[in-house]
């Protein structure tokens, strides 16, 4: 049964590998067995050279590229460099994000549009660029990672661009799903509730992750070690009839 879970000798580019979530999605698969290309920013070239090292302490091969999500042809420069050194793309993960707060009637449209661009275009420039491969092939599976923010609008929050961002990644990834399905390639979304992170580390924080844990029915927040499964399985052929699903790892808060 466990083999249905191993992604041995498979090849998967991870979007945003050089931190937070995206780097320990990364180390994650490897340790599925899978052969992972750490894709982020120049900027964040020291953490995805750390990802890669992590990633070769398991035994497998890692490359680090920079690019740039909401440059089409970055991304597809991105994803030729992954084929050119870990060789055919079988699975992404899409989990290069931005977000920050603001009231809506005060919200300024460049920062609207810079959080749509990097986690809706981006992810569409992606899925479109890793999609060609895999359609050609006939065979691959994506992850995009959306948010229970697609599904709530959360309470205390101000982000109606992110908020409005995942729930575009989520409908985006159902579109992509039946348009590519019979085509041999899976596409599905991974939500995750609140994680505990870097971005939100600082000490105005401490009293919003209070209630964010007491509200959560498991009752605490999530760490990226909890969304590691989740995403393995769908990469994996125990997900072989899953596609189009939104799956949330929310510690059950959406059910309230």
């Amino acid at each position: 049964m466990t083999g249905l879970f191993d992604l041995t000798d498979r090849t998967v580019l991870v979007t945003g590998a050089g931190s937070g979530i995206g780097q320990r999605v990364a180390v994650g698969l490897a340790e599925a067995g899978a052969d992972v290309s750490c894709v982020d920013l120049a900027a964040q070239r020291t953490g995805s050279e750390e990802t890669a090292d992590r990633i070769r302490a398991v035994g497998r091969r890692a490359a680090v590229i920079d690019a740039d999500v909401t440059d089409a042809d970055s991304v597809e420069a991105a994803v030729a460099a992954h084929e050119s050194e870990l060789g055919a793309l079988d699975g992404a993960v899409n989990c290069a994000g931005v977000n920050h707060g603001a009231h809506a009637e005060e919200m300024d449209v460049a920062d609207f549009r810079r959080v749509v661009d990097v986690n809706l275009t981006g992810v569409f420039l992606c899925c479109q660029a890793e999609g060609r491969r895999m359609l050609d092939r006939g065979r691959g599976a994506i992850v995009n990672i959306a948010s229970m923010s697609a599904t709530i609008a959360n309470r205390g929050l101000w982000q109606a661009h992110y908020n409005s961002s995942k729930a575009g990644v989520k409908h985006l990834t159902t579109t992509l799903a039946l348009e590519w399905g019979t085509r041999g390639v899976r596409v599905n979304a991974l939500s995750p509730g609140y994680i505990e992170t870097a971005m939100i580390a600082g000490p105005e924080w401490t009293d919003k992750k209070e209630g964010f844990a007491r509200d959560t029915p498991l009752g605490r927040m999530g760490t990226p070690d909890d969304l590691v499964g989740p995403v393995v399985f769908l990469l994996s052929d125990a997900a072989s009839y899953v596609t189009g699903a939104d799956l949330l790892a929310d510690g059950g808060f959406t059910g309230w």
